[in-house]
């Protein structure tokens, strides 16, 4: 027969026992769910982004025939866009009408101390012709005024300058004005173009007090 005291104490080992094995089981469960011991993978790389083609490849069509506009701006252009038609180093215009081309031009010294240059745009009998001139003669209006002759003139003006339009004596529409003190200009167009005159004068750019 097993004594009391002897057998009270082997309860209490089993129950220690079990106890520290179900603490262990906790343990390890908690281990295992929250990741410890598993092999990292490698980030999975992120798919290269999708090359967008540009607006004008998007719209069908030949791609082949599709080219990029160009930066540098076309002198004596028929179009309203990208034109640069130039008279002189200061002075020149950013329209003409549809169809023109350059036709002459050049610098202009027709008397000591003027200078400027002048250009024509023509094809199928109608033209723009337009001059500049600085020095002297355009020292203000009136006397750059005198220099021009036109028939059935009234004044206007030309981007807020003084200006007179009429009709050239050898044909055509005119019109003159003074772009700014010692500096003059007239543009003169065929008939047919005369009502692209205005336009085409108020395109002008002089960068010196424009």
């Amino acid at each position: 027969m097993i004594p009391e005291g002897r057998d009270g104490g082997r309860g209490w080992r089993a129950v220690v026992a079990a106890l520290a094995f179900a603490m262990a089981g906790l343990i390890i469960h908690a281990l295992f769910s929250s990741g410890f011991g598993r092999i990292a993978r490698p980030a999975e790389e992120a798919p290269p982004p999708l090359a967008v083609a540009p607006p004008e490849t998007r719209l069908g069509g030949d791609q082949a025939n599709v080219r990029p506009a160009s930066a540098e701006p076309t002198r004596g252009s028929d179009s309203r866009g990208g034109v640069l038609a130039v008279i002189s180093d200061d002075f020149w215009l950013t329209y003409l009408p549809a169809g023109l081309e350059r036709s002459g031009g050049g610098v202009i010294e027709p008397e000591p101390g003027v200078k400027g240059g002048w250009a024509r745009f023509a094809a199928a009998g109608r033209f723009v012709e337009a001059q500049v001139e600085h020095g002297m003669v355009a020292v203000d209006w009136q006397s750059y005024r005198s220099r021009v002759t036109l028939l059935d003139a009234r004044d206007t003006t030309v981007r807020g300058r003084p200006a007179a339009v009429g009709r050239h004596p050898n044909g055509g529409r005119m019109i003159v004005w003074l772009e700014r003190v010692g500096t003059g200009a007239w543009i003169r167009v065929s008939d047919s173009l005369s009502g692209e005159l205005l336009a085409v004068a108020a395109s002008v750019k002089a960068p010196v007090g424009d």
